[in-house]
């Protein structure tokens, strides 16, 4: 009987590579392994067949890996690391894709760092799983026919970066992506960087390049599975209603005796040319904060300190409870308790983008700084890949939409913001993005202030998959809405 996979590694000068074969060949599964590169090598592995390539995952690559692979499987290695299968690891994938008649199988897996291997689950693929960072581990197996199928319809497609992307999203179309919830390998992780600083990745300018290829090819799924929203939006009358102050400054809290004093300052500095106020949810906090606040109330009277009764609330109750309150105002601006307004117009500014551009949301850019304000990378977060025509359908593919957020509040009361504190201001963001436009602010007017209290500065592996599953469920919620709105 004919082997079943065929193997296509990254190949560079380290020794990983030529362990990572060794592995692999000694299973006895692998038919033929070729080795990918961007860059002359001083030959090739015994047993392997070296691919010069324009990049590695590029259309042109996943066409050239159809064509030499003549199994019935394909193995790919997508990162340049050390692999080490576990006991019938190659085995136990190959069983999965046989029975499920899954187009792509992966698997949890082992972090391994000077012999010691730590797990590293990864989370179950679904409709809304279209990011292009999801994290499928270092080692995917394709059904090879279903691939070559996969390949011919995007015969035309030149993606340089979004090769592997395009593919997984059509496969997605029309075959089963399964998470097999063993840890079938381990692998030496290349980045070590702090969940907090990996997830700005997507905005950096120098990434622009691969980012307009990713938008494109989510934008193209979208429009295939029935879930591509028209740049028509839902006219917003902003003048409606009656408020007694035209913005409010909203600040959901607890115990952040550090912080608050700085936030609650960076907001009475503000210069307006109308009344704003400032609503403070205390949600049960227990190191000082409440008096504090409480101090400051009686200091200025546009400060609103609102304690809940429910004891049940998250960040998104707690603005349930700002934007239902009678004292709000008619544009609800998001600060969080560790950050601060830049400059004393960051409200203006809002305000008056919401006046000009008649929008149901507005988003700003913001500065990344350490607790002592100083700029810390990657400094500027604009979302300039933001663009009105296609600005909500790309929304599925990122993490986030930018900050500060800000609300035309007579929309966000019928809307509510989920009770969780992760992703309610994402899962706003579509729905309003749905129906109504969202404005746009390009110049930093927000400080986000990261220190050893932030709550996302460095997840752990099990929060990042609850945070990450989380937004992926939203992205599904999301979808279905739009395909069920056509």
């Amino acid at each position: 009987m004919a082997k079943p996979i065929t193997a296509f590694v990254p190949y560079s000068s380290n020794e990983f590579t030529r362990k990572t074969v060794e592995r692999l060949q000694a299973t006895g599964l692998v038919a033929k392994t070729y080795l990918l590169t961007t860059h002359e090598t001083s030959g090739d592995i015994v047993g392997c067949k070296t691919l010069k390539v324009d990049a590695l995952f590029s259309s042109e690559t996943f066409r050239l890996m159809v064509k030499k692979c003549q199994s019935s499987f394909m193995l790919l290695v997508i990162h340049d690391t050390l692999i080490e299968f576990g006991q019938f690891g190659i085995e136990r994938l190959l069983a999965v894709a046989e029975q499920t008649g899954s187009g792509l199988v992966y698997s949890d897996y082992y972090d391994m760092k000077e012999g010691i291997r730590t797990p590293h689950p990864v989370i179950d693929y679904q409709l809304g799983s279209i990011r292009d960072d999801f994290n499928f581990g270092s080692v995917l197996l394709f059904n090879a026919e279903v691939l070559k199928r996969t390949v011919a319809k995007h015969a035309k497609a030149e993606c340089k970066y979004a090769g592997l992307y395009n593919a997984r999203l059509t496969v997605s179309r029309q075959y089963p992506i399964t998470r097999i919830g063993e840890y079938l390998y381990s692998k030496v992780e290349g980045d070590e960087r702090k969940s907090g600083e990996k997830q700005f990745d997507y905005v950096d300018p120098k990434n622009r390049a691969v980012q307009i290829e990713m938008e494109e090819a989510a934008t193209h799924h979208l429009k295939k599975i029935g879930a591509y929203l028209k740049p028509k939006f839902k006219n917003v009358n902003v003048a409606n209603g009656t408020f007694e102050n035209e913005a409010s400054v909203i600040i959901p809290v607890k115990n952040r005796v550090k912080t608050i004093g700085d936030a609650v300052g960076s907001v009475l500095r503000q210069k307006t040319d109308f009344p704003f106020n400032l609503v403070i949810v205390d949600n049960h906090s227990t190191d000082g904060t409440t008096d504090l606040i409480r101090s400051l109330a009686e200091t200025d009277s546009r400060i609103v300190h609102v304690l809940p009764e429910r004891e049940d609330l998250g960040i998104g109750g707690c603005w349930n409870e700002a934007i239902h309150h009678p004292k709000c105002g008619r544009f609800a601006v998001q600060l969080d308790s560790d950050d601060l307004y830049k400059g004393e117009a960051a409200i203006q500014t809002v305000v008056d983008t919401f006046r000009r551009e008649r929008c149901a949301m507005v988003i700003g850019s913001y500065q990344m700084v350490n607790f002592h304000l100083e700029e810390i990378p990657p400094g500027v977060i604009d979302h300039k890949e933001w663009t009105p025509e296609n600005g909500r359908n790309n929304a599925l593919r990122i993490n986030g939409l930018g900050a500060p957020r800000a609300f035309f509040t007579p929309i966000l009361r019928k809307i509510k913001v989920p009770n969780v504190s992760y992703g309610e201001d994402y899962a706003v963001g579509l729905a309003i993005s749905r129906k109504y436009q969202i404005g746009r602010i390009y110049e930093p007017i927000y400080l986000c202030r990261r220190w050893g209290g932030n709550s996302d500065a460095d997840l752990d592996i099990a929060k990042q998959n609850t945070f990450n599953s989380y937004k992926d469920k939203l992205r599904t919620l999301e979808i279905m809405a739009r395909q069920a709105k056509r």
